[in-house]
């Protein structure tokens, strides 16, 4: 058999060594003995530690399974109880009925009572079905009737329709939004208007054990958070479950969960969310049992699901019980890690006695070996030298020393060969130095490369930022020129917004370096409001506005405030108004708009638009605005403005976006959070020391 390539080396010096194969001999039941030791034991802890925890979800999700049966029972129990209460009876003969039932809600926790008669139509109800409204098409209704008993208590799923029949609340309490959730399959609704319902009847009798109407009663299961908590807190009690896991239990409308603790985040529960589609094919439509781990909303639990059937028979639900995977799987690996140290201690201090003891092998060999390599550093007499053992190694070494008296003869001819050996080798590496030095240099030069066009590109942000506040002072300064002339008193507050202005020239560059090093270079944050922003740079653009013709139109829809640096905004904000009348050189419309930006009805902070009525982006550019250097004008600008104002915005966890129809003008909208999310931990860490 043909040995491989890549084998052949290490094979050949296997062969060729004695040392090696003795080392062999000696490490090998260590060497195989560890990783076998190791994946048994690993497959092991995998095997069984993930039975042992599917044989416990399995448990806990007969338990809350029983307790659930027992809920359902008891719906049927309470209705059974008051048709055979002698106040019911009074009550229909009294005409007092429906009094009764208001009372009798309350007490026997249902959500809704129905006096029906022999043909199952409404004589009293709680809710607002009218006086014969049919009942009958019920099962556990028409089982009442027709059999005078039957099963107390179903489980049913209600139409929104019905339960609006039954009591607009009712409706209101099923309806739920349904969340998109990650892993669950794919879904067309956006809300879950049906409503799961413990559905029972039980028949009315008179004195005589004549059938004279049926009571029917119900308890809506969306949003009933007492029964999944109660489950919870039955199956997982305290300290129930080691490790910082924690237990969990839901009761699903279809794939949805309808009643649930599982928690999303700052302890909002997951109303809404929806089982894995993996989960939802195994359970609702194969009809199995599910046991085994499950991606939760957004976690990974070890989990139990069983089917809820209707009276059909028809699969409409799931009970979940399952608690955290996680911290067990941690448990699992330090468990794995301290076996593996143990392991490793053992094999490392085995293999250390077992060539302590080898070692009166290994002497005559490491001695001859010695002296071959003193020989090869020009050492002629070196010698193995008297050894100790007298077998077959002790005779080799002897004979060893015996040949090397002979080779001895020939060493001067060996050392010449070498000696130009060496002078070549010599040669080659001082080659080698030449071409490392070259190597390199050319490694210092490209750096310093890298590092001018790093400072050129900031050096062109730090131009172009500053031509706005430069524009603002020149502005003022001809205003006050042309209108006042030597009068400055009138003028003073213009006086006060060129001192603010070159100030801002500092600030831009201190942003452009922030622009280049974002973590070094982190903003103040105070609470602002936009409005007050936008105003302010009205003021600072207002030479600007008027010299172009140009028409400002606001619309602030909000008076939410945000927190961000307010000269950072300011930047923003100047930055895109002189870009937008810049666009409109004949006069137009600037609008300015702020309105609120919510997300799942959660406020989330502010949107600034920014709008002009000039010729608009084409949409070759529009995927390119936002980039280092790219500009559409010619003969002015460095194409770095929208860029760094959108690296501002995007460090609090905010964006910009752009619409635009070529010919038709631009808009440009800020999206920024009243809450900052800060893009890296510098920046953040400045905010948290008060900037």
């Amino acid at each position: 058999m043909q040995v491989p390539r890549f084998l052949r080396p290490p094979l050949a010096y296997f062969l060729g060594s004695v040392r090696a194969k003795l080392l062999f001999l000696v490490l090998a039941p260590l060497m195989l003995g560890f990783p076998i030791m190791m994946g048994l034991t690993w497959y092991w802890s995998h095997t069984y530690y993930h039975k042992l925890l599917v044989f416990k979800v399995g448990s806990d999700l007969v338990t809350a399974n029983e307790y659930f049966d027992r809920v359902v029972e008891g719906v049927g129990t309470r209705i059974s109880a008051l048709a055979t209460s002698r106040q019911l009876a009074q009550a229909l003969a009294d005409g007092g009925a429906g009094v009764l039932l208001k009372a009798e809600q309350g007490e026997l926790v249902l959500d809704f009572i129905n006096v029906l008669d022999v043909n199952g139509r409404v004589l009293h109800s709680t809710g607002h079905l009218p006086a014969g409204a049919e009942r009958g098409e019920w099962a556990i209704v028409s089982r009442a009737i027709r059999e005078g008993a039957g099963e107390r208590s179903v489980v049913e799923v209600f139409s929104a329709d019905a339960l609006a029949a039954i009591s607009p609340e009712l409706r209101d309490r099923a309806r739920l939004a349904l969340v998109d959730t990650p892993r669950a399959a794919p879904d067309s609704r956006t809300r879950e208007d049906r409503g799961m319902v413990i559905h029972a009847a039980a028949p009315v009798f008179d004195a005589r054990g004549n059938l004279v109407g049926v009571i029917e009663g119900g308890v809506l299961l969306n949003g009933n958070l007492g029964i999944v908590d109660t489950i919870n807190a039955i199956v997982y009690r305290e300290d129930s479950l080691p490790l910082g896991s924690k237990g969990t239990a839901t009761l699903f409308l279809g794939d949805a969960r309808i009643a649930t603790n599982v928690r999303l985040f700052e302890g909002e529960r997951a109303l809404g969310t929806r089982a894995s589609a993996e989960v939802s094919k195994h359970v609702l439509t194969d009809g199995k049992p599910w046991l085994e781990r499950a991606f939760v909303v957004n976690d990974w639990y070890v989990s139990g699901y069983e089917p809820i059937v209707d009276s059909q028979g028809t699969r409409v639900g799931m009970l979940y019980v399952g608690f955290l995977e996680a911290p067990f799987s941690a448990a699992k690996t330090v468990a794995l890690l301290v076996i593996f140290c143990l392991f490793l201690a053992i094999s490392i201090i085995g293999a250390v006695w077992s060539l302590h003891w080898a070692r009166s092998i290994f002497r005559p060999i490491e001695r001859m070996h010695g002296a071959i390599r003193s020989i090869g550093r020009g050492d002629n007499s070196a010698r193995v030298g008297p050894v100790d053992s007298r077998d077959e190694l002790g005779l080799l070494a002897r004979e060893f020393d015996r040949l090397l008296d002979v080779l001895a003869l020939k060493r001067d001819q060996l050392e010449q060969l070498a000696a130009s050996l060496d002078r070549k080798v010599e040669a080659r590496t001082r080659d080698l130095e030449t071409a490392n030095t070259e190597l390199r240099a050319a490694q210092r030069q490209l750096l310093m490369s890298e590092k001018l066009a790093a400072i050129g590109e900031l050096t062109a942000g730090v131009a172009h930022e500053i031509s706005n506040p430069t524009a603002v002072i020149q502005g003022n300064l001809d205003l006050l020129r042309e209108e006042l002339g030597p009068q400055a008193a009138p003028v003073m507050s213009e006086i006060r917004l060129i001192d603010e202005q070159v100030n801002r020239i500092r600030l831009i560059v201190t942003k452009l370096l922030q622009f280049a090093r974002p973590g070094e270079f982190a903003g103040y944050v105070e609470t602002v409001d936009p409005a007050t922003v936008i105003a302010d740079c009205l003021v600072l653009t207002r030479q600007h506005l008027t010299s172009r013709g140009v028409k400002v139109v606001q619309h602030l829809q909000t008076t939410r405030r945000v927190e961000i640096n307010t000269q950072e905004l300011q930047q923003v904000l100047i930055n895109l108004i002189v870009n937008a009348v810049q666009a409109m050189p004949d006069g137009g419309t600037l609008t300015l708009s702020s309105t609120p930006w919510d997300e799942h009805d959660m406020p989330c902070g502010v949107c600034i638009t920014v709008s002009d009525t000039g010729q608009g982006i084409r949409e070759d550019d529009l995927a390119r605005i936002f980039d280092p250097f790219f500009t559409t004008k010619k003969t002015q600008g460095t194409g770095l403005g929208l860029s760094i104002s959108y690296s501002l915005i995007e460090r609090y966890g905010g964006h910009i976006t752009v619409d635009s129809i070529y010919g038709k003008g631009a808009a440009f909208t800020l999206w920024i959070r009243a809450e900052p999310m800060y893009r890296n931990e510098h920046a953040e860490a400045a905010r948290n020391s008060g900037g």
